[in-house]
């Protein structure tokens, strides 16, 4: 029996990678998963080996390259609270850039010549128009955004060599759950807002803060590009394709093109479970935006891909099963 291709997914152990690696198994591909499960559950790692260690670790890193022979990288790792990252800037640029540098290297090292990253429409910073596209300049507006910056700027020059080829996916909100409720979103410290929102609907003593009720919009709140989870993991699929017939660095935004406000999400909630989402009125946080959105038809038009399952009531339903299944503990 012929063995199915390998592709390493660092920090497949986490939200996005995981639901990636279901999506490479799925596809005819064996997802290797690259974890030092800091942040990534172990239970979530159910369609491929584990390897436990540090994308940093240039030696390590080969080796699992080489003895899994390895044809392709998708690039998860990496820490991702906007908030911690402001006073913790060494470690955002040591896991975040280092991390992709030590990566890339044992690429090179092992003949792997196509990678995948995940990235953030956070690169973007305050957008001086709507919808966002690529074409956008890019100043990010904190030091998460600027490591992924950084990352991205890095794979680019590398890729201007010929010594890689690279997609450089931009992620808006990221939401929901695997329809079969295998895995979902399930962190230590959450800050996302469908997860947040559920958990208050399910538990009434833990009231969801809304920041800023005075924002420039139709209702009041901020508006955000919510994803589907699983709408991303076929994306990645696309961008690996993509790669085997193209060269250089090119960049992609994922997301709906549909702005949709934290009132609308809490309408949603309530609407699948039915029952209504207490909240406590907050000031604005400094820095957040009153709108955000993605252009997505480079990523049509490229890549073949269409977020078909990013409606706010599918991603609120997807994420409410998951959460009311307690598959894992968040403090896994």
């Amino acid at each position: 029996m012929t063995k199915q291709p390998s592709v390493l997914v660092t920090g497949g152990a986490g939200y996005v990678g995981s639901h990636v690696c279901k999506a490479l198994y799925r596809s005819g591909l064996t997802p290797v998963t690259l974890d030092n499960l800091s942040t990534g559950h172990r239970q979530a790692v159910k369609w491929g080996p584990l390897e436990v260690g540090d994308v940093r670790d240039e030696a390590f890193v080969s080796d699992v390259m080489a003895r899994h022979k390895v044809t392709a990288v998708l690039h998860f790792a990496a820490l991702s609270l906007v908030g911690e990252s402001a006073g913790k800037p060494h470690e955002y640029y040591d896991s975040n850039v280092g991390g992709v540098i030590a990566l890339v290297a044992a690429m090179r090292r092992c003949g792997v010549s196509r990678i995948v990253f995940s990235s953030t429409c956070a690169v973007y910073g305050m957008p001086a128009k709507l919808p966002i596209e690529e074409t956008e300049s890019t100043r990010p507006i904190n030091v998460y955004g600027r490591t992924k910056l950084a990352a991205e700027n890095f794979l680019t020059d590398v890729a201007s060599t010929g010594a890689i080829r690279t997609v450089l996916l931009r992620y808006f909100n990221a939401a929901g759950a695997d329809a079969d409720g295998d895995i979902g979103e399930a962190h230590s410290t959450e800050t996302h807002l469908v997860p947040l929102a559920i958990q208050a609907a399910l538990d009434l003593s833990r009231p969801l803060s809304v920041f800023g009720s005075d924002y420039p919009t139709a209702d009041g709140t901020c508006e955000r590009d919510y994803v589907h989870v699983e709408d991303l993991a076929e994306a990645h699929l696309q961008a690996l394709a993509f790669l085997e017939t193209t060269g250089g660095s090119r960049a992609f935004n994922l997301g709906s093109g549909h702005p949709i406000s934290v009132r609308q999400v809490l309408g949603a909630v309530e609407r699948v479970l039915g029952t209504k989402v207490p909240t406590i009125e907050a000031p604005r946080r400094a820095g957040d935006p009153s709108r955000l959105f993605a252009a997505p038809g480079l990523a049509e038009r490229d890549l073949g891909w269409v977020a078909t399952r990013s409606d706010i009531d599918s991603i609120v339903a997807s994420a409410a099963r998951w959460h009311r299944s307690n598959v894992f503990s968040e403090a896994v």
